[in-house]
């Protein structure tokens, strides 16, 4: 008897044992369903794919000059009345400086007067030298490294910068060498510059970009392309749902990166919250 209690005793605790653990389960598995099942969708930025100019460049610098220059040298004695070259611009045949010979000094062109320094004592102390300067077009010989004569011609395009501005001013390439420099293994390339506001002065330092194999194709923000070994690819989505594309890359300019093929003008792609996202998954678009 006390064999077959001890057996009943047994196969009530086995059993009781075995309910206890279906139920846990059972419960432990509708508490992460409700969990996780119920998620909410992750919130994204998207933007519509656009066609954007998409061009390479070569970077370089040069010093500004004057279109047309020259100086007049002349002697203080010699000169009638007071000087006025401060700011002062003359138009072509007008007199910058009248002279008690009467052989006054005429403009031979439209530009700027201004007064270069000169030594003390080098051409002696009464001695002026007065420069005239043609500020409507400034010129800037730059030197380009030969790998890129294959893709320089001239009226391509150059975007002129200074650290003294806060803007750019529009050039071109107007001529180029015949010839590479051995030395430096550059070829000498002209480029000519707006300068109707007179704002560049003949001396300074400029940065010059030159725009070469302009197109218009469709891009993306980088923020919005993620790579993988050697795929990339972009979320697009599609009534609220993002669906994974792979693209492939071309140019990249100022944050956005052309797209060759994968995705079509007009379709939106997920610029921030990309890391939140799966292929397939529902999300939630938080700009308009």
């Amino acid at each position: 008897m006390k064999a077959s209690t001890k057996l009943k005793t047994f196969l009530i605790i086995f059993f009781v044992a075995i309910f206890v653990i279906i139920a846990a389960r059972h419960f432990i598995g509708l508490h992460f369903q409700k969990k996780f099942s119920v998620r909410p969708a992750p919130g994204v930025i998207v933007k519509e794919v656009e066609k954007s100019n998409f061009y390479k460049s070569i970077e370089t610098f040069g010093t500004a000059i004057a279109q047309k220059s020259k100086t007049y040298r002349v002697t203080k004695n010699d000169v009638i009345g007071n000087l006025k070259i401060e700011d002062r611009f003359v138009k072509e045949g007008e007199i910058i400086i009248a002279l008690k010979d009467e052989k006054n000094i005429i403009a031979d062109f439209e530009g700027k007067i201004g007064k270069r320094e000169i030594a003390q004592g080098v051409l002696g102390s009464n001695s002026l030298i007065i420069t005239l300067d043609d500020l409507r077009k400034i010129i800037i010989d730059i030197k380009v490294p030969e790998n890129y004569v294959g893709v320089l011609k001239p009226g391509l395009k150059a975007e002129i910068t200074s650290s003294a501005f806060n803007k750019v001013f529009k050039g071109k390439i107007e001529t180029i060498s015949s010839r590479i420099d051995p030395s430096t293994r550059s070829i000498l390339t002209r480029v000519i510059v707006d300068n109707s506001k007179f704002e560049i002065i003949p001396g300074q330092l400029m940065t010059v970009k030159i725009i070469y194999e302009e197109t218009d194709e469709i891009g993306v923000p980088e923020s919005a392309v993620t790579i993988q070994g050697k795929t990339a690819f972009v979320y697009v989505v599609n009534d609220e749902i993002a669906e994974k594309k792979n693209i492939k890359l071309g140019k990249r300019n100022f944050g956005k990166v052309s797209v060759l093929s994968g995705i079509n003008e007009g379709d939106f792609v997920i610029t921030e919250g990309v890391s939140k996202v799966r292929d397939k998954a529902k999300v939630k678009i938080l700009n308009p």
